[in-house]
């Protein structure tokens, strides 16, 4: 029973997470607290179960297309230090008040893209010069701290922020967002939690195939909704997360 629940709580959060764009760790993280982890072991325990999200919701876009090459290199080598970073952190500090932070600028982004009726729905290509891609690349960096340190949501920040600043829809960058947060990302942060922490190994099984299998049923959606419903998604999800960061 506790691996079917286990599996039936991958799955969901997966799949919602791969057609929003970010927003597995709303469900799964707490529910491995809730069945007995400590905070450090169930952050490293999700993160390791985050790769399969990723690796299922690439099987698919690669499958679509809509990767751009020069976003795939630049992602990861803006964000991969930050995660090093901000996973190299969280096991030495509190997060209540950074989860607080968190879940205000989570509300922020959901507020902000519903207030922008235009918003992801058609790709503008801008900032694609030297400076744009300087604050493009420092963004990354500083949501990439998050990502290593606080999981709920900040997949959310890398589609929005891909989105504002540089013009992509959302079906674009959802795409890029599973794909290389939730691979290279998630994979870089699980393997520096695993070297400072522990992994609880015996749930690992269980959360990879629900979280396959999810990401690969929720890009699957991405792809077959378009632009309008992932914007509805994201919105859902960033105001559902932001509640539950700010109310613990």
């Amino acid at each position: 029973m506790e691996q079917f629940t286990l599996f039936v709580i991958s799955l969901l959060a997966n799949l919602f997470s791969a057609f929003s764009g970010g927003g597995a760790g709303l469900v799964q993280l707490p529910a491995l607290i809730f069945l007995g982890l400590p905070f450090g072991v169930a952050l490293a325990t999700h993160k390791v179960a985050s790769v399969a999200l990723g690796i299922g919701a690439t099987v698919r876009h690669l499958r679509e297309g809509g990767l751009e090459r020069q976003f795939v290199i630049f992602m990861l080598l803006t964000g991969l230090p930050g995660v090093v970073i901000g996973a190299s952190l969280i096991l030495q500090v509190a997060d209540r008040h950074a989860e607080i932070a968190l879940g205000v600028l989570t509300l922020g982004l959901g507020i902000y893209s519903y207030l922008s009726p235009k918003l992801g729905i058609e790709y503008q290509a801008i900032h694609r010069d030297r400076n744009g891609f300087l604050i493009g690349g420092a963004g990354l960096f500083l949501i990439g701290i998050l990502n290593g340190s606080l999981t709920s949501g900040t997949g959310l920040f890398v589609t929005l922020w891909l989105v504002r600043w540089f013009g992509l829809d959302y079906r674009r960058a959802v795409a890029h967002t599973l794909v290389l947060v939730g691979v290279f990302w998630n994979g870089s942060g699980a393997l520096t939690l695993g070297i400072l922490g522990d992994i609880h190994w015996a749930w690992i099984p269980v959360l990879l195939i629900g979280s396959l299998l999810g990401g690969y049923l929720g890009a699957h959606l991405s792809i077959a909704k378009g632009n309008r419903w992932i914007k509805r998604g994201f919105e859902v999800v960033t105001l559902l997360i932001g509640t539950k960061l700010v109310l613990g």
